[in-house]
């Protein structure tokens, strides 16, 4: 039987007596009756901690960390979605059906009106209220803005002057010529001739697409009328040089040479001339102060050949009863410009340094006297001598309206022209008569240039000391329209040309070298209606 838990079991046979086992760590001794010992936890699982865990309760009161992240509002594809509901066949029935009309009533109207507007319509058939306007989808401008001012910094170093601008056949590069027009030995002097494209993106105004040195100062440029990358200089020295501005490593394509044939005095305007014999070739006009005024036509080595020339002798002008009588001198008159009329290819008119303006003829065939040295005879062309400005001529402008047939447009509009000089004056002549239509004294100081408008017949500019000045004969025949200031310093303007492209820039040059380019208002390139009839009753009134 199992002994009181009090009693020790009993040993069994052959186990040692308690205490007497090494491995035991503590051994009952004594008479006691107790032992340690540690009873297995009970382990219950919690049903409530279960229950939160499946509701997702939060069993802390750290609230977990919150992950974000940016994402773009605009979505990757984009698509086009029409605002506009289609309409039903529903719909459209029930509009139909809403509109009634009553032709009984509009045939009764239109009879009752027909010979109303039947008048109406034949008096504006017959109206000339419209005549010669053209609709403008552009923006309106009422001011006159400067776009670009341009220049070159080492010409500028060396105290050199704008002699002359020029627009290509594109109109979207200008190009200027550096010399010098003032007094001093500067023949030998190192000049440039810069050109500017106006719609490259990354325009500099003083960094030029491209620079051309020159050994002598370029006192006039043009461009080629067709081809965009050729340009012709007149130097001080009496040469011609044509530049191709395509090439990069040496752009002389064509030049004279110092030859019998050449200028002995500087060159002051050269001009493009069709060739009648070669369509694809073009010749060289130029004029000088030695009196000689040049045609050149362009050789396979590179030289530029005399083809046949003038020579403006003062024995040789016509002398006009109207004319107060001039002491000419015996030597040849210096010539300072040129313009071709627009209607007859062979009438041009030339400025002399004499004052006058002569109208000269390019058949004439009367040699000139003395016949000078070179290749070709020179002849006289001179016709016609108007009446002098009171200092030389410095520039003329023939009008460029010629889009019409020379048959549709008076004889008085057909031969008129602009010209200024030393004595701030700009004179309006018809070519029909020597006294001129009107004498405007712009200013006191010189006049250098004048250019009429490509776009409106009453309108030119003219560069003077002071600036550059807008007329607008509709508006005024007495004060410049506009005057703009060039510099701040009353820098002279030396040169101007309108674009014949972009018909509301304007480019001029001064003698600080800059060049400006200006974009004119709407008044001053926006033909209003019957503004040639204008011009003609404006010729005729002064004529009577």
């Amino acid at each position: 039987a199992r002994p009181f838990p009090w009693e020790p079991e009993a040993r069994a046979a052959g186990a040692p007596r308690a205490g007497s086992d090494p491995r035991c760590p503590r051994a009952l001794s004594g008479p006691g009756m107790f032992a340690d010992r540690t009873a297995p936890g009970a382990d219950v699982q919690s049903l409530w901690r279960s229950a939160r865990s499946a509701r997702c309760e939060a069993k802390t009161c750290q609230t977990g960390k919150i992950s974000t992240a940016e994402a773009a509002a605009q979505s990757h594809t984009a698509r086009d979605a029409a605002v506009q509901t289609e309409q039903s066949k529903d719909a459209v029935q029930d509009f139909q059906q809403e509109v009634q009309v009553d032709y009984t009533g509009l045939l009764s109207f239109l009879q009752r009106v027909e010979d109303a507007v039947i008048k109406e319509l034949n008096k504006n058939w017959k109206s000339h209220a419209f005549d010669g306007f053209e609709v403008n989808w552009t923006d309106q401008d009422e001011t006159v803005l400067c776009l670009h001012t341009l220049s070159y910094p080492e010409a500028q170093d060396q105290n050199l002057q704008v002699t002359g601008v020029s627009w290509n056949a594109t109109g979207s590069v200008i190009a200027c010529s550096y010399g010098r027009l003032d007094d001093g030995d500067w023949s030998t002097e190192k000049s440039y001739v810069c050109t500017w494209n106006l719609d490259r993106r990354g325009l500099n105004p003083q960094h030029p697409d491209l620079v051309v040195d020159v050994p002598s100062s370029v006192m006039c440029l043009a461009f080629h009328p067709s081809q965009p990358s050729l340009i012709a200089g007149g130097l001080f020295s009496g040469e011609l040089v044509v530049w191709d501005t395509s090439r990069t490593e040496d752009p002389v394509i064509w030049r004279t040479g110092m030859t019998d044939d050449t200028h002995t005095d500087p060159v002051y305007q050269v001009h493009w001339l069709p060739d009648t014999r070669h369509r694809n070739h073009a010749r060289l006009l130029s004029v000088g102060t030695d009196g000689k005024i040049l045609v050149w036509r362009e050789e396979r080595d590179g030289r530029l050949a005399l083809a046949e020339g003038f020579a403006i002798v003062a024995q040789q002008i016509p002398r006009s009863t109207r004319l107060k009588k001039v002491a000419w001198g015996e030597a040849a008159v210096g010539v300072t410009s040129l313009s071709f009329s627009p209607f007859d290819a062979d009438v041009f008119v030339v400025g002399v340094e004499g004052g006058y303006c002569l109208r000269c003829s390019s058949t004439a065939q009367g040699p000139a006297l003395p016949p000078p040295g070179g290749s070709v005879p020179l002849r006289a062309p001179a016709e016609l001598a108007f009446s002098p400005h009171a200092g030389p001529v410095y520039s003329v402008s023939c009008s460029p309206f010629h889009r019409q047939s020379c048959f549709s447009l008076p004889l008085s509009l057909r031969n008129l022209f602009l010209s200024c000089g030393t004595d701030g004056q700009v004179h309006l002549h018809s070519m029909l008569q020597t006294q001129p239509l009107f004498a405007l004294q712009l200013s006191k100081k010189y006049l250098f240039c004048v250019r009429w408008s490509p776009v409106r017949p009453l309108v030119f500019a003219a560069a003077s000391g002071e600036g550059v000045h807008l007329f607008d004969l509709g508006r005024s025949m007495q004060k410049p329209t506009v005057s703009l200031k060039q510099s701040v310093s009353d820098c002279p303007v030396y040169c101007l040309e309108f674009n014949t492209k972009h018909t509301r820039l304007l480019a001029a040059g001064d003698a600080a070298g800059t060049v400006k380019v200006w974009q004119l208002s709407s008044d001053f390139t926006e033909q209003g209606p019957r503004e040639m009839n204008h011009l003609e009753q404006l010729a005729s009134e002064i004529m009577d």
